[in-house]
């Protein structure tokens, strides 16, 4: 991870600190409410940082609107009008994301940086192969892990020179490996931290393979200090992800380990719909963390799995066995086993679901 950090509105990226999770609103960003209720739906989730475009001042207008009504780090997305980067500033921001190669000149950089300064807010210098500068793309002979680390370094060095160095880089591709050798190439010439992800990934389905090998090779490699999953779906999808990803490769507590089987000839209870229905509910719980629940199939293997959870279910001919902590609790119609799961562990784990 990096060796320097940055602070965002108290949370530390860099230098050590957990790997924070962002996702990004879809809602209008000129309507503050919409805005509002899907920061809260994603924090609820276990979003940390949120980033909102600001294309023009009634979006700036709206952010200082909902600034007020929540806690979360806020990141304006910038690109073109320098106006907007102050304008999103003055409006409470607690970083600005920007590449200065599309800001336009360099004074109008420096104001931005200025500002930036002034408020304390960091910078994300975000570099994206479908935006590369023509002279490296012509040095290079197109997009490559090279030339986006040449720009990123490029564009790095603009606010440096500057004198400001809260900074935060980011170089993404939807090319898995391209994406993989620009990050490892810039993590080794660069201190300040770096944000993760495979950029334009896809549908949940394609996107969460080509976020879970890329992001997670990464931060295999020690490489990213804070991600984004990007998918074509709701965010809140891109945070539930993110979260499995750092909890598969032990940089996170899992909230909840599932355990089900692969259905078989042996099953007779409708198993993968009970399995979905299980995990959707762990998903928006708040038990406490590492809990192991069970969703097994049928009388083979099904009652030794459960019992070695924490909670489980061994289901047979339309009917299932509950166990907890071992031991049979009870003996259900498939209909009901949901919520009697739920309702054992809640009354066991003293917790209950939020809205």
């Amino acid at each position: 991870m990096s060796e320097k950090f940055v602070k965002i509105r108290g949370l530390q990226i860099g230098g050590g600190a957990p790997v924070s999770i962002q996702s990004m609103c879809n809602a209008d960003p000129h309507d503050a409410a919409a805005v509002l209720a899907q920061i809260r739906a994603l924090e609820a989730a276990g979003c940390e940082i949120v980033r909102i475009t600001i294309p023009d001042r009634e979006a700036a207008e709206a952010l200082a609107k909902l600034r007020p009504e929540t806690d979360m780090p806020l990141v304006a997305d910038i690109h073109f009008d320098y106006r907007m980067a102050i304008a999103a500033i003055e409006a409470g921001a607690d970083k600005i994301r920007i590449n200065p190669g599309n800001i336009g000149s360099r004074e109008r950089v420096r104001e931005v940086v200025k500002a930036a300064k002034d408020a304390g807010v960091p910078i994300r210098v975000g570099v994206n192969s479908g935006s590369l500068e023509k002279d490296i793309l012509e040095k290079n002979g197109g997009v490559t892990a090279e030339g986006l680390c040449e720009s990123a370094l490029r564009n790095l060095a603009v606010i440096e020179d500057m004198g400001y160095e809260d900074l935060v880089v980011s170089l993404k591709s939807s090319d898995v490996r391209m994406n993989y050798e620009a990050h490892r190439l810039i993590a080794q010439r660069t201190p300040h931290p770096i944000h993760v992800g495979i950029t334009e990934a896809g549908t949940v389905h394609r996107g969460k393979v080509k976020s879970a090998i890329g992001i997670g090779s990464l931060l295999l490699a020690g490489v990213g200090d804070t991600m984004r999953v990007s998918l074509t779906a709701d965010p809140v999808e891109e945070v539930y992800f993110a979260k499995e990803i750092l909890e598969s490769i032990g940089l996170r507590e899992p909230a909840f380990d599932l355990v089900s089987c692969p259905t078989c000839g042996r099953t007779s209870i409708d198993l993968p719909g009970l399995a979905k229905q299980v995990e959707d509910r762990l998903q928006a719980a708040r038990f406490r963390g590492g809990l192991k629940i069970a969703v097994m199939g049928c009388v083979v293997n099904g009652p030794g799995e459960a019992a070695g959870c924490d909670y489980g279910v061994a289901g047979g001919k339309g009917k299932g066995v509950i166990f907890a902590k071992g031991e049979v609790v009870k003996t259900v119609e498939e209909s009901e086993i949901v919520d009697e799961l739920f309702r054992l562990i809640e009354s066991r784990e003293g917790t209950e679901e939020h809205a």
